[in-house]
């Protein structure tokens, strides 16, 4: 079955949004074990819109068209689609009572301008959307179902979920048994880990995807029919045996989930001074409900007074090692975690660049460090060639990984192939 995806608006042509809904409905196809084959983006432009539905539509299966189904004069997929099927467009009247007592319901007048969602191509098949007033609907152009849906993502993505998937299931028959796990790894690049894995026999019927996507490279393993499903679990095992340290969650998005899961398992605390990563560190943890139950306190002590003030860095420290070193790391995190008597942490300065840097302290370098009640773990990393943004990103990761493995009792430094590590250090307090 062949699966395209048509998004519809200048906006999004030229660049002024992002287009996350086409990456997230990839990403959902995939989840399900179908591909997405095509991707195409047209401006607002009734002929471009009419040409676009008909040349496609001769060579997909299902084509998904996103956005065009407003109320005002530059939403054209309605009218473009009744076009292309040489076809009026018809008041669905079911529609418009819906809207009608939508808006009664809260003592509103409904705008002239609703009337327009209410108009479908002759023949269409509406498609409910529960959460805004432009319907969806479905029509047969060619050899392809062209299936609408607004470009609001909270209006796309329960159509998707709820209609659109049940769909296509039922209409073309989709009933291979489908299991998908995916592999969440940091520090390693995407061709190391391709190499790595290759000397592993993989069982007919499952297929090996890699998704880089900073800081992580996710790996997503599928088997498709029930031979394959049974085989997976011994090569899953195998799989995870071969990453060994690169591999930092089997069960979420994101290293930072699996850190603020792990912590709310542990019953412990934390508490987060940060100097380069400017926040960054601490709202990755607080982006999931109940992190207030570990997450004591985020600093970011940007400048070295405040380092000194408030975490009681030593000024003889910054003199002598520079605020980006093993020593004043090592100070902020102690200084952190002593206001509030945390059980663990967490500690980043560094230099992210562009400017900044020297031929002693270039630009990437960043110390991290980690503390609990009677044990520190200090290590300076360069991370080379990389934009602001992306030292930023990647110090987060290490210094979360670095808590993920002293949760789970593992050494909390290790070597990443794509990370130069300079310096590390370990110390004991008695």
């Amino acid at each position: 079955m062949k699966i395209e995806l048509i998004c519809t608006g200048e906006e999004v042509l030229s660049g002024q949004i992002i287009d996350t809904n086409a990456a997230w409905f990839g990403d959902v196809l995939m989840n399900v074990g179908l591909e997405l084959q095509r991707k195409t983006t047209v401006g607002d432009r009734m002929e471009d819109l009419v040409s676009v539905f008909q040349e496609r539509s001769l060579h997909a299966d299902v084509i998904l068209v996103n956005g065009g189904l407003g109320p005002t004069s530059d939403d054209l997929s309605a009218a473009a689609a009744a076009k292309a099927l040489n076809v009026e467009l018809v008041e669905d009247s079911g529609w418009r009572a819906h809207l009608e007592s939508w808006y009664s319901k809260r003592d509103r007048k409904m705008p002239v301008s609703n009337y327009k969602q209410c108009l479908l191509p002759e023949g269409a098949v509406l498609v409910d959307n529960p959460m805004g007033s432009a319907p969806g609907f479905r029509v047969k152009i060619n050899n392809a179902w062209l299936f609408f849906t607004p470009g609001v993502p909270v209006e796309l993505k329960p159509m998707v979920m709820d209609q659109f998937l049940p769909f296509i299931t039922e209409e073309f028959g989709i009933t291979d048994a489908i299991r998908l796990e995916k592999l969440v790894t940091i520090g390693h690049g995407e061709s190391t880990l391709a190499d790595e894995l290759s000397a592993i026999t993989i069982p007919e019927g499952i297929t090996l995807g890699y998704r880089p996507s900073p800081p992580h490279v996710e790996i997503k393993i599928f088997a498709r029919g029930n031979l394959a499903i049974s085989a997976m679990p011994n090569y899953i095992k195998d799989v995870k045996k071969s990453l060994d340290t690169a591999l930092v969650t089997d069960r979420f998005p994101s290293i930072s989930e699996e850190v603020h899961t792990l912590m709310m398992e542990s019953g412990k605390s934390l508490s987060i001074a940060e100097s380069c990563t400017g926040g960054m560190l601490t709202s990755q943890l607080v982006d999931f409900p109940g992190s207030s139950t570990y997450l004591k306190q985020g600093l970011v002590t940007y400048s070295n007074t405040a380092k000194q003030k408030i975490l009681g860095v030593k000024e003889d420290t910054l003199q002598n090692h520079g605020a980006v070193s093993l020593e004043a790391a090592l100070e902020m995190a102690m200084g952190a975690r002593s206001l509030l008597e945390t059980d663990f942490a967490l500690a980043t300065t560094g230099i992210a660049g562009p400017d900044g840097g020297s031929d002693e302290k270039p630009v990437g370098l960043v110390a991290i460090a980690l503390c609990d009640n009677n044990t520190s773990w200090v290590q300076t990393i360069k991370l080379s060639n990389r934009s602001r943004n992306l030292v930023r990103v990647m110090s987060c990761a290490v210094a979360h990984d670095m808590l993920r493995r002293r949760l789970i009792d593992e050494d909390p430094i290790v070597d990443y192939p794509f990370i130069s590590r300079l310096d590390s250090q370990v110390i004991h307090v008695d």
